[in-house]
This record gives C-alpha cells, sequence and structure tokens, in this order.
C-alpha cells in the first residue's frame, strides 16, 4: 500500500495566506494609530489627486512680431535688418519705408534728416535711395544684434557699428544687394535689395531681434491711448531745414506723416504713416569729423536719460526714456515709474535735439 501524504504546498499557501492577512491587519492597525494617512495613500483616486492639487498647465503665450507686438502664426526666423535711407527733398519720394516696423529720423549734416528704417515682420522688395552711416547709428542698431546696411561711411563710423556687435553689409565694400537708379541723380539714387542683404547674414544673426518696446496685447490698450491726453498733431522741429508733422487719422487709426506742409508718401502712392509716434529729446554735439562737403557732422547722444512723447490712438503721454549703454534698448517710463506700453503696430522715432529742437502737442 502506498502512503500518501497532503501536499505540502496547500499547507504552505495557507499558511501564506494568513500571514498576509495578518500584516494587512497590523498596516491598518498602525495607519489608524498614525492618522489614517496610510490608507488614504493607498485608496486614492490619482486623477482625482492630480485634480485637487495639480496646478493648471501653462497656457503657451501667443506669438507676436518682436518689432511691432502684432500676433503671427509664426515668428521668421531671420535678423532684423537696418537701412540707412535718405531725407533729402532730392530723395522724395523713398521706396520702401512705408513696410518698416520702426523707423528713426535723425538730423545729420546742414539740418537734414535720414532714417535708419528697421524690418523683421515685411521685407520690401526693393529700398531706395540707401544712404551712408552716420556716428549715433551703432546706439539705435545695437540692441537688435543684426544687420546695418548703407551706402558707405567714414572709416570710424564702420569700425564703431561693428564694435557694437552688429553686422555691416556696405556697398563701398562691394557688398552684394546694391544698384544705381538710372532715373535718379547720384548720390540720391543707391537701390537696395533686401533679401539680398539678409542673405549674406552671418551664422550668428539667423534669430529674430529682442523687442525693442513693449507692448499692449490690443490696439487701444496702449499706455498713451488708454490714458492720454488729446493729440491731434504732432508739429516737431527738428533744424531749420527740417519740420516733420504728424496728423492723427481716426479712421485708419494711424499718425500720417508730412514734411513740413507736404504729405511723406512712398513712390507707390502709399502715405508714410505709424501707429505710434516717439518724440526724444536728446542731446546733440557737433563732432570733430566733417563730411566731404566740409561740413561738421553732428551726433544725437541716446545713451543716458531724456524726456518726449508717446503719442498713439489720437492721444498723447509725457514719458521718461533711459539708455544705460549701447547695447541696451530704450526704456520709456511714465509720471508713475513704470514701463509705458506701446499699440501693437508701426513705431515712428523722432530724435529731437535738445534746445535747438523743439515740438508742440494739440
Amino acid at each position: 500500500m502506498t502512503r500518501r501524504t497532503a501536499p505540502a504546498p496547500r499547507r504552505t499557501a495557507a499558511l501564506h495566506a494568513a500571514a498576509v492577512t495578518g500584516a494587512l491587519a497590523l498596516a491598518l492597525a498602525l495607519a489608524a494609530c498614525s492618522g489614517g494617512a496610510a490608507a488614504v495613500h493607498a485608496t486614492a483616486d490619482p486623477d482625482v489627486a492630480a485634480r485637487k492639487g495639480a496646478p493648471p498647465a501653462p497656457q503657451a503665450e501667443p506669438s507676436v512680431w518682436p518689432l511691432t507686438g502684432v500676433p503671427t502664426d509664426e515668428v521668421a526666423q531671420r535678423p532684423a535688418l537696418a537701412i540707412k535711407i535718405e531725407n533729402s527733398r532730392e530723395a522724395r519720394p523713398q521706396t520702401g519705408l512705408e513696410l518698416a516696423d520702426i523707423v528713426w529720423e535723425e538730423v545729420v549734416e546742414g539740418g537734414i534728416t535720414r532714417y535708419v528704417a528697421v524690418y523683421h515682420s515685411q521685407i520690401p522688395e526693393a529700398v531706395e535711395p540707401v544712404r551712408s552711416a552716420r556716428p549715433m547709428d551703432p546706439a539705435i542698431v545695437a540692441p537688435l544684434g543684426g544687420i546695418l546696411a548703407y551706402s558707405g561711411a567714414q572709416p570710424q563710423f564702420i569700425d564703431a557699428i561693428e564694435a557694437a556687435g552688429v553686422q555691416s553689409v556696405i556697398m563701398d565694400r562691394g557688398d552684394a544687394g546694391f544698384a544705381r537708379d538710372r532715373a535718379r541723380r547720384a548720390p540720391h539714387n543707391v537701390v537696395g535689395t533686401p533679401q539680398a542683404f539678409l542673405d549674406q547674414a552671418r551664422g550668428d544673426r539667423a534669430v529674430p531681434p529682442p523687442a525693442q518696446f513693449e507692448y499692449a496685447a490690443e490696439v487701444g490698450q496702449g499706455t498713451a491711448s488708454a490714458t492720454g491726453t488729446p493729440a491731434q498733431r504732432l508739429d516737431v522741429s527738428l533744424s531749420r531745414a527740417q519740420r516733420t508733422v504728424w496728423d492723427w487719422d481716426g479712421e485708419q487709426g494711424t499718425y500720417l506723416r508730412s514734411d513740413g506742409s507736404t504729405p511723406s508718401v512712398s513712390t507707390t502712392g502709399a502715405r508714410h504713416a505709424a501707429r505710434n509716434v516717439l518724440l526724444l529729446s536728446a542731446e546733440m554735439v557737433t563732432t570733430k569729423w566733417r563730411d566731404p562737403a566740409g561740413s561738421p557732422v553732428p551726433e544725437t547722444k541716446i545713451e543716458g536719460t531724456g524726456q518726449g512723447v508717446l503719442a498713439s490712438g489720437g492721444k498723447a503721454v509725457e514719458v521718461t526714456w533711459s539708455k544705460p549703454s549701447l547695447g541696451e534698448r530704450i526704456v520709456l517710463t511714465g509720471a508713475d515709474g513704470t514701463e509705458v506700453r506701446l499699440d501693437p503696430g508701426t513705431t515712428w522715432v523722432e530724435l529731437v535735439p535738445r534746445g535747438s529742437g523743439s515740438w508742440t502737442v494739440g
């Protein structure tokens, strides 16, 4: 007869089940003694816990063009392109100026003015007439970190631009993108091709520029539009040779520019207009340098601080501007000391010589 015994695994399983039951009972007892934390942790719905304790997922910031604050689906991965453009009587009307994001007007020899037109959100097919650089240009373009295209300049001005971390594209050096317009007289006939200038960007230039001003989320929410006093006309005396006037156009929601009493227009017939007009009072000094005609070259100093006016939405506010160093952007603050915001859109900056220049707002 074969002797059979109960299988060992059953007894082992029973003993194991008893041990597990005892351990669970002990755990529950310990949990009860400690306030039940272990029990809550063991039975909590992870989805409920996430809903109760987890912060909301961050919302992606909407994309805006950095130099206008205007919303866009995608910001182009290209640098800011600044181009020197002439504004003498012989230079008018200009080509491509109406497509710039930011335009700076500066006084040069003889009291005439030139522009530093900065392009990023829109790139025109052509710009005319391109002229030479001046000593205040490095302070204007250095915060952009991009390219400055110009016909030429005295060696010390070129050195200063490149020392400021800006890439130069220069006609007189043989760089691509320049031609002559046979329908105009030299030197007021240099045509620039902006895309050809951008094609010469060095590898470290293939990035969008940083914002140069603070912008409101929507038109009408900027500091001047929301809190300013009525400003239908900005009448700016830059020199004896240049009076620039800006008139508010409520239908277009922009200021329209004139040279004195003559409307300022493009070769396409488009009126030069700006969503924001910024008047900055700045010291202008006479340098030791002279132009080819023998006239002393002036320089507008835009490092430091000064007073100004920001106009948007048919209204204006007084501002204080500050620029601590060459490479830093201009910061605009209001009467309460906080940084003012511009309406999204194009901006024109008038560099008004302190003492000799003036403006009226009415």
